[in-house]
Parts: structure tokens; sequence; C-alpha cells
């Protein structure tokens, strides 16, 4: 079994814009920075490109060795790339990677909730808590807590200041903690085997997904939801602020070199109900996200992007977008993935090399354009 880590402008008013295989922009001077429209990054093989949201233009081409992930910082600027080495800061706006970096040895999940966000590096098991607001200046001032052993693990801070951690160790996760503002433990769980990732949900519902169901925290209490297999596994889960509903994957099968599920969860954090809803098409663990009313989003190997109605767990609409494709055996292998702001979804096909702008009320592609190089992972301010 893998462990995997783990987000518009105006629709455009005509026509499909094509940026078609465009040069990167030329390198602003000191004087004349750049300033990217709605900027979506893009990792690829050896660095980033920078887009402008709305042609898809290349603005930026910023050359960056190793396996990098992309994570917005929550500022509505900056981006955080994970590197081997930690979180480093980059300027997606300006199309600038600064040599700002939250040192963070195996640097994993980064999650921005309540106006803060929260870092966590595997390699230490060390939490970084810092105001999104402050970077732009050297790196802001901020909170760091050590969990009681590395893991794979992730964090997040509630509006009370409420620390929410995992607990494990190099071999295994077992569940999350509670902490107060003073970092005095409230609560735990140890009820949750393989805790993986994090989403909030309507009145900061927390959720933490675990190989038999998922664990759910809000207001001081915390309640297990048991999967209806005895391996169910729920490890990628989406969330929306204004819905009570959360969109995970789930798998099944512990010994599988690799699964290929083609049912997703729906976890009500009002009623503790779970429902599982066949989509009629595998995805990956980069193929979950929401839509801006709070709709499930999922793109399927069949090329399309699903649309599902959280409340009556059904697939209410489905737009053909990049090729059929399989998910390829290795989690750091490209694949298309998706990335929503607003009522725009990004898209991007490695196979082709191509990244789309799709609306998500209609389905229409607004606006496409091809790459030098296949992208992977995907993000934006």
């Amino acid at each position: 079994m893998r462990i995997h880590n783990l987000a518009i402008p105006s629709l455009l008013a005509t026509g499909l814009l094509l940026a078609g295989c465009s040069a990167p922009a030329e390198e602003a001077s000191a004087e004349q920075p750049l300033d990217v429209a709605d900027a979506v990054v893009v990792t690829y093989d050896g660095g980033l490109y920078v887009l402008d949201g709305t042609t898809l233009e290349i603005m930026a081409d910023l050359p960056l060795e190793g396996f990098n992930r992309l994570n917005p910082a929550g500022d509505g600027r900056h981006v955080l790339v994970s590197t081997a080495d930690g979180f480093r800061v980059m300027d997606a706006v300006a199309a600038e990677l600064t040599d700002d970096e939250f040192a963070a040895p195996k640097p994993g999940h980064a999650v921005n909730h309540a106006g803060v966000t929260a870092l966590f590096s595997d390699g230490a098991g060390e939490v970084t808590v810092f105001n999104p607001d402050d970077l732009g200046d050297g790196l802001p001032e901020a909170e760091t807590y050590t969990t009681e052993q590395p893991h794979h693990g992730v964090a997040v801070q509630l509006e009370n200041g409420e620390l929410l951690v995992t607990l494990g160790d190099e071999e295994t996760r077992t569940g999350i903690k509670v902490l107060d503002a003073d970092r005095n433990e409230i609560t735990r769980s140890e009820e949750c085997p393989g805790v993986h990732g994090e989403s909030a949900a309507l009145n900061e519902a927390i959720v933490v997904g675990c190989e038999d169901g998922v664990l759910i925290y809000r207001d001081g209490v915390i309640t297990k939801v048991q999967s209806p297999d005895a391996y169910g596994r729920i490890g990628n889960t989406r969330g929306h602020e204004e819905s009570p509903y959360i969109l995970g994957d789930y798998k099944v099968d512990p010994e599988a070199e690799l699964e290929r599920p083609e049912r997703v969860s729906i976890i009500d954090t009002e009623t503790g109900g779970l429902r599982l809803l066949d989509v009629g098409t595998s995805y990956s663990f980069r193929s979950l996200a929401r839509g801006p009313q709070g709709e499930g989003l999922l793109l399927g190997t069949d090329g399309a992007l699903h649309v599902i109605d959280m409340a009556s767990a059904t697939v209410v609409q489905s737009f053909p977008v990049v090729d059929a494709w399989e998910e390829p055996l290795e989690w750091q292998e490209a694949r298309p993935s998706v990335f929503v702001r607003g009522g725009t979804v990004y898209v991007n096909d490695p196979s082709t090399s191509k990244v789309f702008a799709v609306d998500v009320a209609t389905g229409e592609v607004t606006a496409e354009a091809d790459l030098p190089e296949p992208a992977n992972e995907m993000t934006g301010v």
C-alpha cells in the first residue's frame, strides 16, 4: 500500500482562448517586475511554470531540480514549494522563487485554515504555524510544536488557537490529538490506523482519514465514523467550509500494489453518516476537488470531469476534458490533476503536455495551452 501526501478568474466572455506553445515571458527587470494575473503554478521535471490564470500563457519558467511539490501559502500571493530540504517561498504574482525557506526535513502537508498556515515536517515531526499575510519580507515569525515521534503527519490550527495534530512514528500512525492555545492536550483518539490528511467542513468540523473510516473533530469532541468494510481506507479528502460534506477516496484492498477504485466516500460531518458512490470510472489522489458551491468534482480516468451533488451522493453532470488515462504505479509520476479557483477548474494532461481551464457550471473549456514539458502538480493563488 502506498500513502500519498496531500486545492478564478472571472469566466471568459467569449470563445476559446488558445495560448498555444507560447514561450516564457522575458525576465522582468528590477524596475518592471512581473505582475501575473490569477497566477497558476505547475511543476514539471526540472522546474516550475507560472501561467496567466486567464490565458494560460507561460509567464515564467523557473528551473528547480528535484521532485518538487506545491502548496498554496494562503495569502493570495505566495506558493510554498516543497523541496528536499523544506518549504521554499515563491512569489507567484511576481513569478519569483525567493531564497526564503522554512527548514523541514521531508516536508509534508501544508494546511491553511482560519487565516494561519501549518506546515508539517515528516522528518522532524515538527509543526510550524505562521500568518501567511506576513510573507514577503523574509520569513515571518512562527510558532513551532514538535510531536513525540517523526512521522508522515499533518496539523491544522483552528480559529480558537487549538492545534490538531496526528499521532504516529516512522512505522505506524494511530490517530490525532488536540491541544489548546497553550498547547496543553484537550483530547485524543487512537482509533484511526494509518491516519492521513485533513479537510475542513461547515462549522469548523475537521476530518482526518483512516484505514477504516474517518475521525471528525468539532467543538471539543472526536467522533469516529466507521467504514462499511473492515478495511475501507479514506486517505485523501476534500472539504468546503460552507458544506457539511467531505469528499474522499475509498480503497478496500490492503494488499494491492496499486488499487484503482471506482467508488468515492461522502461523509456528512453533522450526522456522522458515510455513503459510497460508484462513479463508474477510476481516479487518482490528484483527481478530487470541490466546486464553488461545495459540489464534488472528480476527474476520472475516462477523461471526464464528474460533478457530484454531495447531499444526494449522485453524479449530476459529466464533462469530457482530456483523453482516457491510466494511473501510473509510482505516485510521483505525472498524471492528470485538478486545481479549482472560484468557478474555474484547471486540468493538466501530461500525456499531451496540455493544460485546460474549464467552467465548472457548463463544462466549457475557456482556455487551453501547450506546455514545453508535461506538468505534474498544479496550484494557484
